[in-house]
């Protein structure tokens, strides 16, 4: 007696596959590597469930707390020699503004008018004298710029956590002096706008029109918007901000605008290019000295004033071939407003009479921002910066002493310093002249 096989249906039918046998093992599923969620560009993230945070921010974290209660402790320890400005200029500062009047008279206040709001804010700190309160502020607006990088790493395609990280450790090379000077704050506002500009370029041009208020610079950061309406709303948004402040600023205090004179009178500052040639006619038997005036050490002597002079027209050519280069200017990437901006500030910083140890706080974060694109023309830029951070605080305030006495050892650091910026400024200006010109073809 024959039977007939079962007839097969249903799921079991449907669980047979063309070439396999009946009974036979199914195919092994292929394995795929699964990146984590929170790892990937764009991602929802959760500021308040750490374990929705990318793996590369939990590091950065840590380093940055570490190294950022190092350089509190150097503060702490350093007494008043670092942090003698805000213990004592922009202590008595504070208390004139509140007396409704900018520092008239004093040659020392060499600053915008929004420099009063920095001078005022720490004492708006609760529970915190205004040396802590000062302190507060700049740490977290530390804090804002590397949260603003790194965010801009997270949210889009092609960025990189290059930026935050050279934040990140390019901060520290400076030791305790960033928290010691309202520059930081100034740099967090410009980072700020630079990022906010591609997408939203009102909101950009208005924080660079505040940051400009503070300190000047900023207004650069503007320069390499692209053309059309982006560059329009910018720049229409830095003027309507900037001067709506200063019409406020001009109303609420007495004085507002006195500090172009203090400008006008300034000389040629031992750390700044100018002083490195006077430095070096020092050490060949220039008979000139160095007097404390102007709220900075400066050459006083013969000469003097032609080296000043000359640092001026170099700000002019500087401020002449970035016009040239706007005009000539005809590709544009993502990158190419956060690269100008930096050899617009490298270009200003090297041709200036005076170059502080804090102007390394805008360069490192104007670097940073560049670095979160990955089509930036500045990473060997950024790169030189390091140790020209690191040779500044070997200026000042390690050997500091050495540079007041125009010692060797003295001068060949600020040569050193000032020899690095040089190549970064000239760096930048040739790699984005390179990027954005395009080649004359030559003529039959």
């Amino acid at each position: 007696m024959v039977t007939d096989a079962p007839t097969v249906t249903g799921p079991e039918k449907a669980a047979e596959r063309p070439g396999t046998a009946r009974g036979a093992a199914p195919p092994t599923a292929r394995t795929e590597s699964v990146v984590p969620a929170s790892d990937q560009p764009g991602s929802r993230l959760a500021w308040f469930r750490p374990h929705t945070w990318p793996r590369d921010w939990l590091l950065l974290g840590a380093y940055w707390a570490a190294s950022r209660l190092l350089m509190l402790a150097l503060l702490r320890q350093g007494g008043l020699d670092i942090a003698r400005e805000v213990h004592v200029l922009y202590t008595r500062w504070e208390g004139e503004l509140r007396g409704g009047s900018y520092p008239v008279g004093d040659v020392s206040w060499q600053y915008p008018p929004g420099a009063a709001l920095v001078m005022l804010a720490p004492g708006l700190v609760p529970a915190a004298s205004y040396f802590q309160g000062f302190v507060l502020l700049m740490l977290a607006a530390d804090a804002a710029v590397l949260l603003a990088l790194a965010w801009a790493a997270h949210r889009r395609r092609g960025h990189s956590l290059a930026g935050a990280w050279l934040w990140a450790l390019g901060l520290p090379l400076l030791l305790s002096l960033p928290y010691a000077r309202y520059d930081l704050l100034v740099t967090a506002v410009a980072v700020l706008a630079l990022l906010a500009l591609p997408a939203r370029p009102r909101l950009g041009g208005a924080l660079a029109g505040l940051a400009t208020v503070i300190k000047v610079w900023p207004v650069l950061t503007v320069l390499g918007t692209p053309r059309g309406r982006t560059t329009r709303d910018a720049w229409l948004a830095l003027a309507a901000s900037a001067g709506a402040l200063l019409l406020l600023l001009g109303t609420a205090f007495r004085g507002a605008f006195d500090f172009f004179l203090a400008q006008q009178e300034r000389g040629v500052e031992i750390e700044s290019m100018g002083g490195a040639v006077l430095h070096t006619a020092r050490l060949l038997g220039w008979p000139g000295g160095v007097r404390h005036q102007y709220g900075s050490f400066e050459f006083i002597g013969p000469y003097v004033p032609e080296v000043a002079l000359a640092s001026l027209l170099l700000t002019a050519a500087a401020f002449g071939w970035l016009l040239l280069w706007r005009m000539r200017a005809r590709r544009w990437t993502e990158a190419t407003p956060y690269d100008a901006a930096l050899a617009a500030v490298l270009l200003f910083t090297v041709t200036s009479r005076v170059i502080s140890p804090q102007y390394l706080i805008w360069l490192i974060g104007l670097a940073a921002v560049c670095l979160t694109v990955g089509q930036t023309t500045q990473r060997p830029t950024a790169v030189l910066l390091l140790p020209a951070a690191a040779t500044t605080t070997v200026d000042y305030p390690l050997f500091f002493g050495a540079v007041l006495d125009g010692s060797w050892q003295g001068v060949t650091v600020v040569l050193l310093r000032n020899g690095l910026l040089l190549a970064a400024a000239l760096l930048s200006c040739v790699r984005l002249w390179r990027a954005t010109v395009p080649r004359r073809r030559p003529s039959p």
